[in-house]
């Protein structure tokens, strides 16, 4: 502070009972002390507590604490799920475009290109194996539908999609169940299996579930997932996988290329 002569410091309270100012003073700065003291063993407590929680083992790819956090809301995210809860639909006139992600989109020859896949196979039952062109999904009922693509980052774009539903294509060809059985499971993965995700079958189905092969009027390109993606607007879009190569179902929860680094499996929102 500058010198000032007009400046004297106030004067230290008394307290109520008289107590002299020095006193008053002296109980202060023990109560600082101790104040300082409690908050640097709450941050060390803190501290203690995190690197506690990223030392637990693992349970898939995550410390188990946190798992059971992600699995809890995974199973909040499934119990709020109905067949009949849709997302919100737009005017294509609000459609817009943007490209993120490109794991799973290495090069690949589109003339070549074929849908596998592998029809449920209870235990001790073999798997059916079926081959699917691009003309295929295109010959079932045509959907058409805008609605709000959703990132985990916490951006959102409106989309305009067309495709066919997943159930339409089940209904047609029916590999999710054999000898009364159905899977409970869908694993999707890309051709190069770089890239894959993992449903419960009940939102596979779901009526707003698409194998997806036009966006915003034209066919898929290479970074939207030419020539076959999936849409499912009930979940973020880290389940959409682009460019389907491999659909299989499945009893057990399939590999899920986010739930491995530590995001939600379900990814419901």
């Amino acid at each position: 502070m500058e010198n000032n002569p007009d400046y004297s410091a106030p004067p230290l309270p008394a307290s109520p009972a008289g107590e002299p100012a020095a006193a008053v003073a002296q109980r202060a700065a023990s109560r600082s002390r101790r104040a300082f003291i409690v908050g640097g063993l709450a941050a060390l407590a803190g501290v203690g507590g995190w690197r506690w929680l990223l030392t637990r083992p693992d349970a898939d790819g995550t410390p188990w604490p946190f798992r059971r956090v992600l699995d809890a809301n995974g199973r909040l995210s499934q119990a709020y799920f109905r067949e009949t809860r849709l997302a919100p639909t737009f005017p294509k006139s609000k459609a817009t475009t943007r490209q993120n992600g490109n794991v799973g989109l290495g090069s690949f020859d589109p003339a070549a290109w074929r849908l596998q896949v592998q029809g449920y196979a209870p235990p001790g039952a073999p798997a059916r194996t079926q081959e699917f062109t691009l003309a295929d999904i295109q010959a079932l009922p045509r959907v058409d539908m805008t609605t709000e693509l959703k990132c985990i980052e916490g951006w959102s774009i409106v989309v305009n999609w067309v495709g066919a539903r997943f159930s339409d294509f089940l209904a047609k060809y029916p590999l999710a169940t054999a000898n009364g059985h159905s899977a409970r499971y869908v694993s999707l993965v890309t051709p190069d299996e770089e890239y894959y995700v993992g449903l419960d079958l009940s939102n596979a189905i779901h009526p707003q579930t698409l194998l997806c092969y036009e966006m915003n009027g034209r066919p898929l390109d290479g970074p939207h997932g030419a020539p076959l993606r999936l849409v499912t607007p009930l979940k973020y879009g880290i389940k959409h996988l682009k460019r389907i190569g491999t659909i299989a179902f499945v009893d057990e929860r399939p590999a899920d290329y986010w739930a491995e680094l530590g995001y939600d499996w379900d990814s419901g929102h």
